[in-house]
């Protein structure tokens, strides 16, 4: 439910949105056994609908050494249902044919590209996916593009999910240009119409949209 009033203020607004529930600061007395509680968001790539690790640990594993360095213990699963079925198919078809490879900003983009290159296998669709990040880590892969290596000029297709004044696009077109990649356009559920397309296209990039403002408030 908050991922989808977010989601439509970012639409009419153009503004983010941040919820408070008074439980959280409601005092209790102590049975000595304080626990804090984390989340994390996580997407499937294999089509599971329903994650039953609820009760179980997990780890996360240095891909360069093979050791674990954190662990949690799960006690609930919340399940959000975003469509990203539909959406990808649709992205699929606008995409351009020469594409090899989907990227995107985390972590707005990650369901997309996830839910796109696992469509495009399902489908037999060679098709690589790249996350990028806003700002380079200090630690682990210290990498500014997560995924795999890809050869010099790769066509790279960029995926948002609202489009404005188009900054964020700017950010993941350079940085992949940065690395040699070839981006000529740009993917997004919704054109907020304020400016973007403009913009991209003065850097030699079409925005192709699913919808646009005028279909949310006409």
């Amino acid at each position: 439910m908050d991922q989808s009033y977010e989601f439509l203020f970012r639409i009419l607004y153009d503004s983010a949105l941040d919820f408070y529930y008074p439980k959280v600061d409601i005092l209790k007395a102590s049975d000595g056994n304080w626990i804090e509680e984390s989340a994390i968001k996580v997407t499937s790539i294999n089509g599971v609908k329903n994650f039953k690790i609820a009760g179980n640990k997990i780890e996360q594993i240095n891909r360069n050494t093979g050791k674990v360095t954190a662990s949690a213990r799960v006690y609930r699963v919340h399940q959000y249902n975003i469509a990203t079925h539909e959406i990808s198919e649709l992205f699929l078809e606008l995409m351009n044919s020469e594409t090899e490879a989907v990227a995107g900003l985390t972590l707005g983009a990650d369901p997309l590209v996830s839910g796109v290159i696992l469509l495009a296998a399902n489908k037999g669709i060679p098709l690589n996916g790249l996350i990028i990040r806003k700002e380079i880590k200090n630690y682990g892969t210290k990498s500014g593009i997560e995924g795999p290596n890809l050869d010099s000029k790769t066509v790279v297709t960029v995926l948002e999910d609202v489009v404005t004044t188009a900054g964020s696009c700017l950010k993941a077109i350079n940085k992949l240009r940065e690395n040699d990649y070839i981006v000529n356009e740009v993917l997004t559920i919704v054109d907020r119409e304020e400016g973007g397309a403009d913009v991209l296209r003065k850097n030699k990039v079409v925005l192709k949209s699913l919808f646009n403002i005028r279909d949310f408030i006409n």
